[in-house]
């Protein structure tokens, strides 16, 4: 399905409306965490005013006191008419479906359920590295499956992975990240479907992480794994936090197919307790109805990747940036500047820039950085000059 054009939202966009003196006035992570010369272009989250339904429903919630527990399914309802629409996806049911703290947390719940201590969680690196530190914790194993040159899922290593880990019958699952992040990949209904059937053929749980969902750009068409032949047995945690800005207001979903339905059944109920009723009402009235404030934000998200890639080709053409069908996030690949493997750090200490850091992306990260491009064209170009400034810095220095 072709979402609605920009054109006809009759939303303005909404990465031009706040300038960096607003910003800054912000007290979360994006916001505190450097000091006030360094252009914060790192962790996720938008440079963005919220969208006004999500307003009214919260301002709403604090006129009313409404503070207390969460309940009841309309954060389900509002999610499954939003798939039906947006992705022609009618095959989300509101009774597999449970409201968990947020995407991470649903993670491991659902990993919990699926593997036991000690047995392998496979990832496709590189890799958001949260899933790395969560399923440590968890006492799992961290098995890589790197994706291939074209940051796609590479079949042939998947399934050598999967061979490897469930060797002896040892129970494994598969940690899929859809849309992939850093890459911002966009995974095609066949590949999905060739997960599946490898998943199948050695057991292999999948739990996907499709936070990043609603954020696909253009015409590119998000595949909610659940939906394709041999998903069934699949298990989904998806959320309106990255695509409404919500991180603040935790709630997320967990959805299972028809063949897991009984797993998530098994979770259990104090996990319901953790989300925020609040968070709850934000993200059902983001879902329900801030799909105009959305299409505005993916219009200039859409021009945003086309800006820094040519801003990158004029100012750093040594840096290989593969803009991806998803995300608001940039995989920069760095390695032709010689910087060494964390070239994060000299855009930090040369140009006063932040960005993520390539190597905690685990295998396929090192010389590369993470660059969050939802914020205003000028911004955009005021990090790039200072990278670039930060380069010519560097040489002078090592010179």
């Amino acid at each position: 399905m072709t979402r609605i054009p920009h054109e006809t939202s009759g939303e303005p966009n909404p990465l031009h409306a706040l300038d960096l003196d607003r910003l800054r006035r912000r007290t979360s992570m994006k916001w505190r965490t450097y000091p006030e010369d360094v252009l914060p272009l790192w962790v996720a989250e938008m440079d963005v005013p919220l969208a006004e339904p999500v307003v009214r429903a919260v301002t709403g919630a604090m006129e009313l006191g409404d503070t207390g527990y969460p309940v009841g399914t309309a954060y389900a309802e509002a999610l499954a008419a939003f798939a039906d629409k947006r992705w022609d996806w009618g095959g989300l049911a509101v009774e597999r479906t449970a409201i968990v703290p947020d995407v991470m947390l649903g993670v491991v719940e659902m990993l919990k359920l699926v593997t036991g201590y000690g047995d392998a969680v496979v990832v496709n690196s590189p890799v958001y590295p949260p899933f790395y530190d969560f399923v440590r914790h968890l006492d799992r194993e961290v098995a890589e499956a790197p994706l291939g040159a074209d940051a796609r899922i590479a079949p042939d290593v998947l399934e050598d992975v999967f061979r490897r880990v469930t060797a002896g019958r040892r129970r494994a699952a598969y940690l899929l990240c859809s849309p992939h992040n850093p890459t911002g990949t966009v995974h095609t209904a066949d590949e999905l479907s060739a997960v599946a059937a490898l998943a199948e053929r050695y057991g292999v749980r999948v739990v996907a992480d499709e936070i990043h969902a609603p954020l696909a750009l253009g015409d590119t068409r998000f595949v909610p794994y659940l939906s394709v032949p041999g998903g069934e047995r699949g298990l989904s945690l998806m959320s309106a936090s990255k695509a409404w800005n919500l991180a603040g207001l935790k709630a997320a979903l967990a959805v299972a197919g028809p063949e897991a339905a009984g797993d998530l059944a098994r979770m259990p109920e104090e996990v319901g307790h953790g989300p925020s009723h609040v968070g709850v009402l934000a993200h059902t009235a983001a879902l329900r109805d801030g799909t105009a404030w959305l299409d505005a934000l993916l219009a200039g998200l859409d021009t945003n990747r086309r800006l820094l890639a040519d801003l990158l080709a004029e100012r750093l053409p040594a840096i290989r940036y593969r803009p991806g069908d998803a995300t608001y996030l940039a995989w920069l690949d760095c390695r032709a500047l010689g910087l060494g493997d964390d070239p994060a750090g000299t855009f930090l200490r040369h140009g006063r820039v932040a960005l993520n850091s390539g190597p905690p992306f685990g295998t396929g990260g090192a010389g590369h950085a993470r660059l969050n491009l939802a914020a205003s064209p000028e911004v955009l170009e005021e990090a790039v000059r200072r990278m670039a400034d930060a380069v010519e810095r560097a040489g002078g220095a090592r010179g």
